[in-house]
């Protein structure tokens, strides 16, 4: 019985799921689903992200916690349009919050929304959230083997990002063993060894991310 409730559960969210594409490809928005632990550098690696892209794409943010909003403030302010989403103790974000948020937002006015997902390497993975694809970070300090432990972040993910790399001399971390560990699940997924803090790898990401945009939208490689 457990088992039937979960999979209507799933199929209702795939459900919203669906009508919250549509809605975005309405306005021609692209819905990008950012996941890792807590800790793993979603908030900074978003902030990062902005700086480099808000010339060529309008952004909206969905902060997605357990509790509180510091990370929200980070993103308000910088000018970027913001809302919060407090899960009160949920460990994802589903379709249904997703498509109630988008109201907060002006969506003429946007080309892309970044959410952060709430941090764990388990539930965000097995929801749908209308996303237009998923970035999955690990950092350094969480260990290499993570990918083996979590297999479903990975394979369901298009990018990994391992971030914090320049922290890799401090750990005992083979980056090489992660990157066959996800394409073991995930033949095609991207992957950028990358640092938030220093800006080492983040250009990669961002042309990857530009030109995704650009295929998912439909647009002419240089954004608007």
């Amino acid at each position: 019985m457990e088992i039937k409730v979960m999979h209507q559960i799933m199929e209702w969210n795939e459900d919203v799921s669906d009508a919250v594409k549509a809605e975005l490809a309405a306005h021609q928005v692209c819905l990008i689903n950012v996941m890792g632990s807590p800790g793993a550098g979603k908030t900074s690696m978003i902030v990062e992200l902005i700086n480099r892209l808000r010339d060529r794409y309008r952004i909206g943010v969905i902060e997605g916690d357990i509790a509180g909003q510091v990370d929200a403030d980070k993103i308000h302010a910088m000018g970027i349009p913001v809302v919060q989403l407090d899960t009160d103790g949920a460990c994802h974000i589903e379709a249904m919050s997703i498509q109630h948020l988008l109201k907060e937002f002006s969506l003429p006015d946007l080309d892309v929304v970044f959410v952060e997902n709430i941090g764990n390497l388990v539930c965000p993975a097995e929801f749908n959230i209308g996303e237009s694809f998923r970035i999955a970070l690990l950092s350094v300090p969480e260990g290499d083997d993570k990918v083996v432990k979590y297999p479903l972040m990975f394979a369901t993910t298009d990018a990994l990002v391992l971030n914090k790399y320049d922290m890799q001399q401090y750990f005992d971390f083979d980056d090489a063993k992660v990157e066959a560990d996800a394409r073991g699940v995930n033949p095609n997924v991207t992957v950028f060894r990358v640092s938030s803090r220093t800006g080492s790898g983040l250009e990669e990401l961002v042309e990857w991310i530009s030109e995704t945009v650009n295929e998912k939208l439909g647009k002419e490689k240089g954004g608007v």
